[in-house]
């Protein structure tokens, strides 16, 4: 199994972070921007990372891919077996990606600095609005880690990196991210950039 991964992004870190909690060996393959190998070129019709290759199997989304993995290697489960909390979690990673992710990529943007500004200050509003989510339990919605918590999870690694300070209100958010910076998979999906990030 290889991941073609890119060392400082958060669709790539919720990936490795999904293989650091299920314990599956696989070769990362870091990639930087413009210079992505033939290999991929000719797996990926996109040309995006992450990219997994199982075999025969090419996965080029990063949702498709934690999903793919969870099923494929069962223990420990990242999803609920009830069909009602598996579509309460499906949609919060749906609302993640679409709201969180698409913020994210605008922050890193360099092209359009003032965009990554407004996108900085919304980002922050809505992790707090989101704070009392963050404090009900253990983990979001769950006592258990999930699919949802490594999708948060490199979002909220990033905060400082992005300039981005949140206030005394958020400290369920605080106490939340750091019950995830600590579990062991975590610091072990964290790329050298990723480190640094926080250093």
């Amino acid at each position: 199994m290889t991941l073609f991964s890119k060392a400082d992004d958060p669709w790539s870190h919720r990936t490795r972070l999904v293989l650091a909690e299920k314990g599956i060996q696989v070769e990362i393959i870091d990639l930087q921007d413009g210079n992505l190998p033939e290999d991929l070129l000719d797996l990926n019709p996109y040309n995006s990372v992450p990219t997994l290759v199982d075999r025969e199997l090419v996965l080029y989304d990063s949702r498709v891919i934690i999903e793919y993995l969870d099923e494929r290697f069962p223990h420990p489960p990242l999803m609920p077996v009830d069909p009602v909390a598996r579509a309460q979690f499906r949609l919060a990673l749906y609302r993640i990606e679409r709201d969180w992710y698409e913020l994210a990529r605008q922050i890193d943007d360099p092209a359009d600095r003032k965009l990554g500004q407004t996108a900085r200050k919304v980002l922050r509003d809505s992790i707090l609005a989101s704070a009392d989510v963050f404090a009900a339990k253990p983990y979001f919605l769950s006592d258990e880690f999930s699919l949802v918590d490594a999708t948060i999870a490199p979002i909220l690694w990033r905060l400082p990196a992005w300039q981005i300070d949140l206030p005394l209100q958020a400290q369920a958010v605080e106490r939340y991210a750091n019950r995830i910076f600590a579990r062991p998979a975590f610091r072990r999906s964290l790329s050298r950039v990723e480190q640094d990030m926080r250093a």
